[in-house]
Order: structure tokens, then C-alpha cells, then sequence
């Protein structure tokens, strides 16, 4: 009977009416989750936070609601540290506005790569009851976009027993494969409003001009790219804005792509996969980037398990995979998620990638820092990572690491051999300490 009611409602024409009567409020579509559902919302800058705040103002019904997601920018209401007796979170990947409920312990944090979580939601291994999305309107065959955020939530809308979706007339209508159904979705709420927007680093400092020129000098014409966001992978792009035909595959990207494309470095057309097309799961930038995206056949969002599957990354012929670490010690271990015991991140597609882009043809995994933090006062390569790090990727995956002192380059290189490679990319003032803490190591 469900069966026919979903082919019904898909049927020409008669999707309008369904939707029309799932039309509602927020605080009416939240009645839909009960104590004890697992929940999953929306990330990035698809952050439903109207739905959000009505979950939350219905904490005196609930217990032991376990709220689920990735990165979101914007408040995270349901982290109260007074609600932690109805709300925990399952954090697949720690932002700011989580971090404080992770390492103080009121809530979970789950190392995982994000080419498996997709997986782990569809297989039950991360049971989903109720998922919050915040789509595009619906289009004449009654398709809603995901928008800026496809990532793992298309799987999440999959396996939920209820989706309730914020419908806003402002989401861009991404192309690719990140369509839903309106006969899909439990609840409507309509809202009109501007997608949440992350501001773009700013103009990038002396270090992230210096590694971005030093990244730039390892990328040729026709390679494609993945790669975050930030002061320093911005900084990178800017250099590369002489370079032609370079293709893009990448988990998410920012407005530092849309520049790129506008220099006319950007085409898509030397890629070994998806040629011609940006290929990436979510976007995380401003109105400028969600202008490019809206209706944009050059871009095709698909699910985080088929963007940073290593074995997909690795179809594309010269693939530069350049990622960030928050430090590496002089082994060639990386820490990206924590710092020490305090869980900072998370997993995200860094080891995915530089997977992937090692087992391509011509590929370059790079790993990117500034030597120092805390104003120079702080080596970011260290001797040992300090107690309770994680290491996120290991150092037999670690082929380039690069400061803005220079490249190492690691890859089949013995532990003596990259102490010194390392230890030459370090602040100077820090080398001559690191050398002695290698030689009572007996690495040097």
C-alpha cells in the first residue's frame, strides 16, 4: 500500500496535491520525533536551524534524542549543556560550535572516514530515525535539490521512517545526483531566507602566500584538484590562476574555486573521469559560490561514498590531493583531529584522498601547515605527537609535506631520511631542538 502511494504521488501531476498537504510548521513537523530516535540533521550550510530550534523547544518531552552530523555552520541549539539530559551528539565530524560538548563529555565524537559513512548508515550500523534536511523547491517533476549539501545525507533520507525537510525558495538547484522525491518527505516546512554563509578566510598572510607557492610549483596544467577551505588553500588557488585545463574532484569546495574558473584555469577537460565536470559532495562558501552552483551542468554533486572513494580518486590521472595537519612529527605521522587528547575535527576525506591521489597516475598527496602556531611560539612539527593524538594519517601514507620553509618530500624514505627532510622544513628557530631530540632517538 505504501508501495502504490509513493508511485502515486510521482505520477504526472499529482505530486503537487501530496505536497501541498504535507505543507506545515516547524513545530508541528518535530512532533514527528520521539525519546529515544536517532537523528540526523542536515549539514554545512544546509543547517536546518529552524527545525533545530523547534526540536529544542520541545526538550521538556523528550529523553535520550541522539542528534547526528557533520560539520554545520551555525548555532548547534540541541548542545546546551542544559539539555543534555533530552539531546547527546553523535559527532561524525567536530566543528566549533561541538567541540566544547565533545572533549567536556556530553557528547560523542566517531572517527570515521567520510567515504564510509553512507555505508554505515544505509547498512543500519548508524540506524537513522528521523533526518532534517534543508532542500530547493521542488521542480515541475516534483525533484527537491539537496542544494549546497549532498555529503552523506542522501543516505540518511534513505533509511529514516521520517523526513522532515525545510523547503527554501533561496537554495541553489544543484545538478548531479542529489535529487529527492517530494513523495519522499513526511513534512514541509517552507521557509524564504538566505542559505547560511561561511565568509571566505581573507586576504592571506606572508606563511600561506609563501606554502601556497610552494604547492603551486608541484601542480602541471591538466591536473585535478581536491583540496578544503581556508586562508591556505585559497592562497594556493591564487597561484595556480596561470594554469589551464585543471579539473576538480573534491568532497566539498569554496568561492576560491568560482575564482578560478573565472581566471580560465579551470575546465574539467584533461580529467580521466567526469570529464568536463567540478565533481564534489557539498559546498561550504558564500552567496557568490551558490550563485555558481544553481542550475550549473559544469557542476555535479554526487554522495560522499562515490566523491572520496580511494578507488574512484585514484581513476584520475594526476591527482593532487593537498589536506591540512595541526601537526606531524618527524616520522611522517600526521594528527589533523585532536590536539592532544582534545578532539579538534575529525576524519573528514583525508585519508581517503590521500589514498586515492597516491595510486594515481601522476598523483601527488600533499599535506600543508605553517610550521608554527600560537604567534611562533609552537612547532607544528614535533619531535613525538604530543600524548593522546590521533594519528589520521599514517606516515606510510604521507608522501609531501609542505611548510612555508620548503617541501619534504617522504614517500619510501627511512625514518633517518625524513627526520632530516622534516626537520629542514621546520621554523628555524626550532630545528636545532628537534635535532637533538632525533639524535637521542638515535634517527639522526
Amino acid at each position: 500500500m505504501e508501495g502504490m502511494t509513493v508511485a502515486h504521488e510521482r505520477a504526472h501531476g499529482s505530486w503537487r496535491a501530496a505536497y501541498e498537504a504535507k505543507r506545515t510548521s516547524a513545530a508541528l513537523a518535530v512532533r514527528a520525533i520521539a525519546s529515544g530516535d536517532q537523528v540526523w540533521v542536515h549539514a554545512g550550510c544546509s543547517n536546518p536551524l529552524e527545525l533545530l530550534q523547534a526540536l529544542v523547544a520541545r526538550h521538556q518531552e523528550l529523553r535520550d534524542v541522539d542528534v547526528v552530523h557533520l560539520l554545520t555552520v551555525g548555532p548547534a541549539p540541541h548542545a546546551d549543556p542544559a539539555l543534555a539530559r533530552h539531546f547527546r551528539h553523535r559527532a561524525l565530524f567536530t566543528g566549533g560550535n561541538l567541540r566544547a560538548a565533545v572533549n567536556e563529555g556530553r557528547a560523542d565524537f566517531v572517527p570515521i572516514h567520510l567515504s564510509e559513512i553512507p555505508r554505515l548508515v544505509s547498512s543500519g550500523g548508524l540506524p537513522i530515525d528521523v533526518a532534517l534536511l534543508q532542500l530547493s523547491p521542488p521542480d515541475e517533476h516534483g525533484y527537491c535539490s539537496f542544494g549546497v549539501g549532498l555529503e552523506c545525507s542522501k543516505a540518511a533520507a534513505e533509511a529514516a521512517r521520517t523526513v522532515i525537510a525545510l523547503v527554501n525558495r533561496r537554495m541553489p538547484r544543484a545538478l548531479g545526483d542529489c535529487f529527492i522525491h517530494v513523495s519522499r518527505l513526511s513534512h514541509v516546512v517552507e521557509i524564504d531566507r538566505p542559505v547560511q554563509e561561511l565568509p571566505p578566510a581573507g586576504e592571506a598572510s606572508p606563511v600561506s602566500q609563501a606554502i601556497g607557492a610552494r604547492v603551486a610549483e608541484l601542480i602541471e596544467h591538466g591536473s585535478t584538484l581536491q583540496m578544503g577551505i581556508g586562508e591556505v588553500p585559497d592562497a594556493i588557488l591564487r597561484e595556480l590562476e596561470e594554469r589551464r585545463d585543471l579539473g576538480i574532484h573534491t568532497e566539498m569546495f569554496s568561492d576560491g574555486v568560482v575564482e578560478l574558473f573565472e581566471a580560465g584555469a579551470l575546465s574539467g577537460e584533461r580529467k580521466s573521469l567526469n570529464r568536463g565536470k567540478i565533481v564534489a559532495s557539498f559546498v561550504l562558501g558564500t552567496k557568490r559560490c551558490f550563485d555558481f552552483l544553481h542550475n550549473n551542468p559544469f557542476v555535479e554533486l554526487r554522495p560522499s561514498d562515490y566523491v572520496n572513494d580511494p578507488f574512484v580518486i585514484a581513476h584520475h590521472d594526476r591527482m593532487v590531493a593537498i589536506n591540512s595537519a595541526l601537526a606531524v612529527d618527524v616520522t611522517g605521522q600526521v594528527c589533523a583531529d585532536s590536539v592532544g587528547r582534545s578532539i579538534y575535527s575529525g576524519f573528514g576525506g583525508q585519508a581517503d584522498f590521500m589514498r586515492g591521489a597516491a595510486r594515481s597516475r601522476g598523483g601527488k598527496p600533499i599535506l600543508v601547515l605553517p610550521s608554527t602556531a600560537k604567534e611562533g611560539t609552537v612547532s607544528r612539527i614535533v619531535d613525538v605527537l604530543a600524548e593522546g593524538s590521533g594519528v589520521v594519517t599514517t606516515r606510510a601514507d604521507v608522501h609531501y609535506v609542505v611548510t612555508e620553509h620548503g617541501v619534504a618530500f617522504l614517500h619510501g624514505k627511512s625514518l633517518r631520511e625524513r627526520a632530516r627532510a622534516l626537520i629542514a622544513v621546520a621554523h628555524p628557530d626550532f630545528r636545532d631542538e628537534l635535532r637533538a631530540a632525533a639524535r637521542r632517538r638515535r634517527l639522526l
